[in-house]
């Protein structure tokens, strides 16, 4: 899509899943019946299937992988993503039911959230779709006493508690619904309870705040609502990615956004447009370090844009 196309920037909340909760329970059953690596086959043909029918992700694929690499990225290159895409969703099988010995698994930033923990009092955890949110929850199993709620809108919750009840519906997970008059109580309570609350703040939901970021050398516009949020909290914000690197190999990030403790009137406007750039350097830094995490499989610049300025 083109942004001048007159499309909503935020077209990919009504996107449809090509799935269901059958097929995804049967995909489940097979994948944990096989095993990870019998059940791996099947996934080159289904990224095949997406490589050959489905334009629009196939052009976001190569609009993204141009800025990423600084080149023009070949067939490779281009199936590489779909691929990893995929092993991301497949490897949710496992790490939803336990299965966390399957993966070599390396973090940075585990000292930072331990002594955050220590503190007594949680943290904003932001993310962005980026590699593998279950492989963060299989770390963050590791270590002792850490609770991690997830803050989305309504929609989104149940799309999530679908897929991960048909994969593992013995799982339970912890919400907080936005765009409700106690979202900010509940996620205030999480904080002070010692949780953390995890947010993705890569894309848009409309007539929101917007700043406008240097992203891979071209303009983007994040929301701002995550770091106001912790604004209005004094609580940090906290930097998270779980990057898929081939076969059986994840790397997780932890690092440090912003801390908004004790600050107040235009300090903390300023706090949040500083917090903004540095999580979208911390976006970029990812996407050069390992380029086919990038799983916004839509026209992310120009649909920005669309957005308007904040």
């Amino acid at each position: 899509m083109r942004a001048d196309s007159g499309q909503s920037a935020t077209h990919w909340l009504s996107n449809r899943e090509r799935g269901n909760d059958a097929l995804l329970r049967l995909m489940a059953a097979l994948s944990l019946g096989l095993g990870r690596r019998a059940s791996r086959v099947l996934l080159y043909v289904i990224t095949a299937y997406f490589f050959a029918f489905a334009p629009r992700a196939r052009r976001a694929s190569r609009r993204y992988l141009r800025l990423a690499l600084a080149r023009e990225p070949g067939p490779g290159d281009r199936f590489r993503h779909l691929l990893y895409f995929a092993s991301a969703i497949h490897d949710r099988v496992f790490l939803l039911n336990g299965r966390e010995q399957l993966f070599a698994l390396s973090i940075e930033g585990e000292e930072l959230m331990r002594t955050r923990l220590a503190g007594g009092r949680g943290a904003i955890l932001l993310g962005a779709h980026i590699g593998s949110f279950e492989v963060i929850g299989a770390i963050g199993r590791r270590i002792p006493g850490l609770r991690v709620a997830m803050a989305m809108y309504e929609q989104n919750a149940r799309k999530i508690h679908a897929v991960m009840h048909a994969i593992n519906p013995a799982i339970v997970t912890d919400v907080v619904p936005l765009g409700r008059v106690d979202s900010m109580l509940q996620i205030a309570g999480r904080i002070d309870d010692g949780a953390f609350v995890g947010m993705l703040s890569d894309r848009t939901f409309g007539a929101e705040p917007l700043q406008a970021v240097d992203l891979l050398g071209e303009r983007a516009w994040l929301p701002t609502g995550p770091m106001r949020i912790a604004a209005m909290l004094g609580c940090p914000v906290i930097f998270m990615a779980g990057m898929y690197r081939g076969t059986n190999r994840y790397r997780v990030m932890f690092a440090e956004v912003a801390d908004f403790a004790g600050l107040r009137g235009a300090e903390r406007g300023m706090a949040v447009t500083d917090a903004v750039n540095r999580y979208a350097r911390l976006v970029e830094k990812c996407c050069r370090e390992d380029p086919y995490n990038w799983f916004n499989f839509y026209d992310f610049w120009p649909q920005a844009r669309v957005g308007g300025s904040p």
